[in-house]
């Protein structure tokens, strides 16, 4: 763990700027960072309901603040009479306060040894929110926030017990906010209609949700599609909570619009689905060009190549990881001194069509997804 009082932060910017440079970021001590978070926390909230009772520091109160404060920003901003249907060019003033007051926002919610960290660290907040260009939202500004939090873990503002409150609490309240900024200014699916998400806009929840129902004894995976589970269930599980806000804003047979999630639905135990989501999350967004494009590396999450892993995860139990206590940096150094990239994921073959699931304007179900597909029912439209 650093030390915000001596450290160098640099304000981030892109680093890569075409398709060879992903490779670069995939050997960077940002990827391993961000991908040591996502599972560190995966494992942390394995089997646990939104509810379950957790340690909740005063940085996570702060921060849960801090989203509501934003919250009431929306509300304070209101969409504007316009003629084009989505895209409400409100947001781009919302996008603004944000920027011009997030900095000192943060500040007012971490303690003052961590504040020459914030100029940094905001960025990442700021850019959770959309693009003010394109009044879009995607898996790249989710990225942004998951990037905004391991930020916080590796200052040290955050630590190992504010793990689980960090995924039922801090990433749950902000696709809240994420949400009522979707629908409140109607924003567009960032890409090509979303098309490197489950739906349209999210995927991590996706992830850790499906961690919270490992092993469910009462909620087999091909129950999420059921909207009497959805309703019973939602409040305690991420994954379900996704499900209903699909139901919400969607209309047609499940098969249809979430073509996606109704093969995995198929797919025998929640562990199996996780593993899948992880491997797809990698492929999808993590491996691709035109999300990472935008990702933005300082001195916290840095481009340069990693040759030892310097990220504590937040949960010290994971398989083939040591336990790390008291701040003392471990390594995973490779012959060499280089990192392995265990996490490249070969090229694994389509799923066969679904003839009968007539084409919604949406991409064909991602190629990268190691899961059992499921037939849509005999009523679907043929």
């Amino acid at each position: 763990m650093m030390k915000a009082a001596t450290h160098t932060f640099q304000i981030p910017k892109k680093e890569v700027l075409s398709p060879a440079d992903v490779e670069k970021w995939e050997k960077s001590e940002a990827y391993q960072d961000i991908l040591g978070f996502l599972m560190s926390l995966n494992a942390a909230v394995k089997g646990k309901k939104l509810s379950v009772s957790t340690e909740v520091s005063s940085v996570t109160e702060g921060i849960l603040d801090l989203l509501i404060k934003l919250g009431r920003w929306i509300d304070e901003i209101p969409p504007v009479n316009q003629p084009q249907r989505f895209g409400n060019k409100a947001f781009r003033n919302f996008y603004t306060k944000l920027k011009e007051e997030g900095a000192e926002a943060l500040k007012q919610v971490l303690p003052e040894k961590y504040h020459p960290a914030v100029p940094e660290v905001s960025v990442y907040l700021i850019e959770s929110v959309g693009n003010s260009t394109r009044i879009d939202y995607g898996t790249g500004h989710e990225l942004a926030f998951i990037m905004f939090l391991t930020c916080l873990f590796k200052i040290g503002a955050l630590k190992q017990e504010d793990s689980v409150a960090t995924v039922t609490k801090i990433f749950y309240s902000y696709l809240d906010l994420a949400r009522k900024l979707q629908t409140t200014y109607k924003m567009e699916p960032a890409g090509s209609q979303g098309v490197w998400s489950l739906d349209d806009f999210q995927f991590v929840p996706f992830i850790w949700g499906s961690s919270q129902l490992f092993m469910n004894p009462k909620i087999a995976p091909e129950m999420f599609v059921s909207e009497k589970v959805v309703h019973e269930n939602h409040e305690e599980f991420m994954f379900l909570q996704c499900i209903k806000f699909i139901m919400m804003v969607k209309t047609g047979p499940f098969a249809e619009h979430s073509h996606q999630l109704w093969n995995i639905s198929g797919v025998q135990s929640w562990a199996k689905i996780n593993q899948g989501l992880v491997k797809m999350y990698k492929a999808e967004v993590l491996h691709k060009f035109p999300v990472i494009q935008h990702v933005l590396f300082g001195s916290l999450l840095s481009i340069k190549t990693a040759t030892e892993i310097q990220f504590h995860p937040p949960c010290p139990d994971l398989p083939g990881m040591r336990s790390v206590g008291g701040g003392i940096p471990y390594s995973n150094k490779a012959p060499g001194g280089t990192m392995p990239l265990v996490d490249k994921m070969p090229p694994v073959n389509r799923m066969p069509p679904v003839d009968t699931v007539p084409p919604i304007g949406r991409m064909p179900p991602m190629d990268t997804m190691p899961l059992a597909g499921r037939m849509p029912p005999p009523n679907a439209s043929p």
